[in-house]
């Protein structure tokens, strides 16, 4: 039997929330932006072992400079998320904890991974001391448009949500 995991994208805006999900479920990258309104949702079944599947429903949410302005219809239900800042705009991560922390009191007890994308457009020694002037935990350091890590992102949680089944 294959089980279905919602899981909620968020983070302000254009830091790459759809561009990452597109680059999952399609493999592609298109430079057109667009903005979410609302939320939008895809599927992509995800294989975690031989003969074991997942499906992950993709919540994309529109993007937000206020975590606390999510509306909390669109988080009930949700079993994983995804937090993703764009790691070359430093505004989407300046407050990086205190909205982590909002989203855990949102959605206590929910795994949540912590992305910064576009990791194609900042040096690796660049992106090194950035992290640590800015004392950044995160979980991938993903790139949508050249594909760095993102199917590694899904498959960590689709793994851990598939262990809480």
């Amino acid at each position: 039997m294959q089980s279905s995991k919602k899981v909620v994208v968020l983070g302000h805006f254009g830091v790459g929330k759809t561009s990452l999900i597109r680059r999952f479920v399609t493999d592609t990258f298109s430079d057109n932006y667009k903005v979410t309104i609302g939320v939008h949702i895809t599927k992509k079944v995800v294989e975690i072992a031989v003969d074991s599947t997942i499906s992950l429903i993709l919540w994309d949410l529109e993007g937000t400079d206020d975590i606390q302005s999510i509306r909390q219809s669109y988080l009930l239900g949700t079993h994983g998320a995804v937090f993703v800042f764009d790691i070359s705009r430093p505004s989407t991560f300046q407050h990086l904890n205190e909205d982590l922390q909002l989203v855990a009191e949102k959605m206590p007890e929910v795994p949540l991974m912590v992305v910064g994308n576009k990791s194609d457009l900042v040096e690796d020694a660049e992106l090194k001391n950035l992290l640590q002037a800015q004392e950044l935990t995160v979980d991938f350091l993903t790139s949508a448009k050249t594909g760095s890590a993102v199917n590694e992102l899904f498959l960590k949680l689709a793994t851990i949500l598939s262990s809480d089944a």
